[in-house]
């Protein structure tokens, strides 16, 4: 494997780490948040480095459904993460204390209120389109005689994970935050730290799941149009 893919690999399992970590400010406080925020400001810079060659090629090539799918969630990403940065900036108090911003405070707040929730939600979908590459670790590490057995196994767990994160994500209102039906977040400082992060853990695997299947779905109906239209040519 090439440094540059490790180094890739890294970065964006540091990402989904502190993605995790900046969902759960009940637990890492204001301070910490900040400090987080800025790590993943600054991975996030560097990941879009690193595959910058991605930009590159937007033009190119013909555009599938599942194309087309991808640029678009990866935009909204792109997006997300400036409006992320720049609320987040506005309403530093440790980071970023030294800069004033009073006079825009109010409307940075709800651009981080519901940026914050669009970001995990993208994010995750984002990761979800990578899911392949999980499950081909997986069954690498798991021995051939055991992958389709374990793959199962591991497949049966990712759903029943997945259900626990829709149920979370229901009770959790977060639809709400996403579109700002309701302006302020209402943080349960009663859970333990260990049930804040397992509940945001298979939130998370409820949009990679949801991204890696709709892809599979996307990629064989791309498949097929191909192979029907090289047909009717032949």
């Amino acid at each position: 494997m090439k440094a540059t893919v490790k180094l890739k690999m890294l970065i964006d399992l540091l990402m989904t780490v502190l993605l995790l970590m900046l969902m759960v400010y009940q637990v890492t406080g204001e301070k910490l948040h900040e400090w987080l925020g800025l790590g993943m400001a600054v991975l996030f810079l560097a990941h879009n480095l690193l595959n910058v060659r991605w930009y590159g090629h937007l033009l190119k090539g013909k555009y599938t459904v599942l194309r087309i799918f991808r640029a678009i969630v990866t935009f909204a990403v792109l997006a997300t993460m400036f409006v992320l940065i720049y609320s987040g900036i506005v309403m530093s108090r440790y980071v970023f204390s030294a800069l004033s911003f009073n006079r825009r405070m109010a409307t940075a707040r709800v651009l981080h209120l519901a940026g914050s929730y669009w970001g995990f939600v993208l994010m995750s979908t984002h990761l979800g389109f990578h899911w392949g590459m999980v499950i081909g670790i997986f069954r690498k590490f798991s021995g051939r005689e055991k992958s389709v057995v374990f793959l199962w196994i591991f497949r049966l767990i990712a759903v029943l994970i997945a259900i626990y994160g829709a149920v979370c994500f229901y009770q959790a209102h977060i639809f709400s935050y996403m579109f700002l039906k309701v302006e302020f977040a209402f943080l349960d400082y009663e859970k333990s730290a260990a049930l804040i992060f397992t509940e945001y853990i298979a939130m998370m695997e409820l949009w990679v799941l949801i991204a890696y299947y709709v892809s599979k779905v996307l990629g064989k109906l791309s498949i097929s149009k191909f192979k029907r239209k090289r047909g009717e040519r032949q």
